[in-house]
């Protein structure tokens, strides 16, 4: 195992040994900081060695990358990884070919981009985290195959890198070591992206080799094409979920909800994030209660790909990515709505309104819900009672939303108006750190990734909540709200706070914007949040 400072991509072909071991993470704050209060990271599992590439740090993300039997069966690995790098950069149709080939031919190695990213400064800037190392490894690679002096000379003009099975797997784990926030590209004094590049290998993963994380793939996008919903929930189970969700409403809170459904015509028709019909209900059910009380005319679909945003493919595979959007505008444009909005959740944001307009023709406006959210209070289309969330409230700013949309300004207005004792997080805004659970992270549960999502990707992140909260944090009768307007987030969050166990030592507590709205209507009579209860 080598030192980590002495690590260098040429040793990504190194014999198969675990390259870095985790030994040197930055501390936490307060509470946190006292011996005990947080678990030891551990060593993966002996079968998991053998099947598995753990070589690179010890954990595993991609469950369906697996040794080869035999040495035809890696040199087909590696035949059809080269194959599927050159089109990458060849290929016309490649949405991101120009920032991609920008950003692998210009960069200075300045390193500006390191101390921006998440993981390399949560690791206590372990080299193998450093965003351009990745990068790094495959410019060697594209040097020893795809240029004349790397094919003559190799080893001597900066194509020093073995090329084996235990490289490339190694190279696919890298790029799920990356939460593609893009917070490096932000800060780079070119312009420049390696969260593209981290992008375009799990492409090639997936698309030239047909290996993909189980949960983002087949239990992701195969199933939302399959059943309409990333979550398998069906078109009569989602009826049933709505109808029960009505009842329960009334039946809570005296509001007699009725979800709108195959409305054609209307103005709005809402995307959630399937997930929260099943994990956070109570947030499909506050955007309807705010729309029904600011008079929107809106619709849910029930068709097929009509109520859910989700896009997986977003993160690993074009082709998945365009048959979603594609499908999901079908809906919208047979419904005969005017606009589509798009609820909390950050990814669906990009990849109905950023990366959708590459994907799909002939589009109807997409909107994010938060400027929309912020109208209902600036325009007081709502009675609201601001003393209702008298607690501590802080603001978690998902990538996509802010970093990528520049979203910043409406739903930090919403929380002013409407929490007494709103602080921000340092840093906020677009340069907020990543939840840890983004591109994909937040449902990849694979061996011993779950450890590497919260005690690491998700570290950073942590520390803002508790420095947020620096003064009442020990305070346990004070319930603490960690306001994560996007469901991947609140999917990281919740692992976060679970893991800590910081909601039964500390009452911190997480959810949605719209929540808190509702919880501040005049017109609720019991508090809408739980925890208030």
């Amino acid at each position: 195992m080598l030192n980590e400072r002495d690590l260098r991509p040429k040793d990504m072909g190194r014999p198969a040994e675990q390259l870095i071991k985790l030994d040197n993470l930055i501390p936490l704050l307060a509470p946190y900081d006292k011996p005990g209060m947080e678990s030891p990271l551990t060593d993966p599992k002996p079968a998991w060695k053998e099947k598995y590439c753990t070589s690179l740090d010890g954990y595993v993300g991609i469950d369906t990358l697996t040794r080869p039997k035999t040495k035809e069966e890696e040199d087909e690995f590696v035949r059809k990884f080269l194959s599927g790098l050159e089109k990458i950069f060849s290929d016309a149709n490649n949405g991101v070919l120009q920032p991609l080939l920008l950003s692998f031919e210009y960069c200075a190695k300045c390193n500006t981009c390191s101390d921006a990213c998440h993981i390399y400064t949560a690791t206590g800037n372990n080299e193998l985290y450093r965003p351009i190392f990745r990068s790094e490894v495959l410019r060697k690679i594209v040097k020893k195959y795809f240029t004349k002096s790397g094919k003559l000379l190799g080893g001597f003009v900066g194509a020093d890198i073995d090329v084996n099975w235990e490289t490339i797997a190694r190279l696919g784990e890298l790029a799920y070591r990356c939460n593609l926030c893009r917070r490096c590209a932000q800060t780079c004094p070119l312009g420049l992206d390696n969260a593209i590049l981290s992008k375009e290998i799990r492409k090639i993963f997936s698309q030239e080799m047909g290996i993909a994380p189980t949960p983002l793939h087949t239990k992701g996008t195969m199933l939302q094409l399959k059943t309409g919903s990333s979550t398998g929930l069906s078109k009569p189970a989602f009826l049933d979920t709505l109808e029960f969700l009505e009842e329960d409403t009334e039946e809570k809170y005296g509001i007699k909800l009725k979800f709108p459904v195959d409305k054609k015509g209307a103005d709005i028709l809402v995307l959630h994030n399937a997930g929260e019909f099943m994990a956070w209900p109570e947030n499909p059910v506050a955007f309807a209660i705010l729309f029904d009380a600011a008079g929107l005319n809106w619709t849910l679909s029930s068709e097929i790909m009509g109520y859910d945003s989700v896009n997986y493919g977003l993160w690993y595979d074009d082709v998945q990515a365009k048959k979603i959007a594609t499908t999901q505008m079908k809906v919208a444009k047979d419904f005969g709505v005017k606009r589509i909005v798009v609820a909390e959740c950050g990814h669906a944001h990009k990849a109905s309104m950023v990366a959708g307009d590459r994907m799909t023709s002939d589009r109807i406006p997409v909107e994010s819900c938060l400027p929309l959210l912020w109208d209902m209070v600036k325009n007081k289309s709502l009675k609201l009672d601001p003393s209702k969330n008298n607690f501590p409230v802080t603001l978690h700013d998902p990538c996509n939303v802010v970093r990528q949309m520049g979203i910043v300004e409406p739903q930090r207005n919403v929380l002013k108006a409407i929490c007494p004792q709103f602080r921000e997080m340092t840093p906020h805004g677009v340069d907020n750190y990543c939840c840890g659970g983004g591109s994909g992270f937040a449902i990849m549960n694979s061996a011993n990734f779950p450890e590497f999502r919260t005690q690491i990707a998700s570290r950073m992140k942590f520390n803002q909540i508790l420095g947020a909260f620096n003064g009442v944090m020990e305070d346990t009768s004070i319930p603490k709200y960690i306001c994560a307007p996007c469901s991947n987030c609140k999917g990281a969050m919740r692992g976060l706070l679970e893991h800590y166990d910081a909601t039964e030592k500390y009452n911190l507590q997480y959810g949605g914007l719209v929540e808190l709205m509702v919880n501040a209507l005049v017109s609720m009579k019991k508090p809408f949040l739980e925890f208030l209860e």
